[in-house]
């Protein structure tokens, strides 16, 4: 894997829609950060699948830009945050599909790619209707985290002023 750029990290306190089926999804907010630490085998400090399962393949997740710029032109969304993914890292420079299964890096920190994190009924609700079409085979990546490290995003966020 070449050179690849982190362009937003998310955690999220809750489940919005792990859990959900058949009721109403909770409104648990994708708090964007300018760094993660990531936990070998637990998962994101501060993230809501942190510890979630002994050996879970999803203790943390990516998502292409690429493929989240081709899905607001495809569906014509106009201000739509890649947030809306629910995915930890949406970064530029990586097919994810080709990590399934292998060992990488990324600044520093090793992880274990498991599986395409894909996409269900939800992602209608979550981004518009025919997100979950247009994102099957490109959903994302779940992966494990081999070492303890630090993630940082290339995206300077501002606080707000209260």
């Amino acid at each position: 894997m070449g050179a690849v750029e982190i362009c937003h990290l998310y955690i999220s306190p809750g489940h919005n829609f792990v859990g959900h089926h058949g009721r109403e999804p909770d409104a648990y907010p994708m708090i964007e950060v300018p760094m993660i630490e990531c936990v070998a085998g637990r998962g994101i400090r501060g993230d809501r699948y942190f510890d979630f399962k002994d050996d879970y393949k999803g203790q943390i997740t990516f998502f292409s830009l690429d493929v989240f710029d081709q899905l607001c032109q495809v569906l014509g969304l106009r201000q739509l945050s890649p947030a809306a993914a629910r995915r930890n890292i949406s970064m530029r420079g990586a097919d994810l599909n080709e990590l399934i299964g292998q060992d990488f890096e990324v600044q520093g920190v090793r992880f274990h790619g498991t599986q395409e994190c894909r996409p269900c009924y939800w992602m209608n609700r979550a981004i518009a209707p025919g997100a979950e079409e247009f994102l099957k085979g490109r959903g994302g990546l779940r992966a494990k985290i081999l070492t303890n490290g630090k993630l940082h995003s290339n995206t300077r966020i501002v606080e707000a002023s209260a």
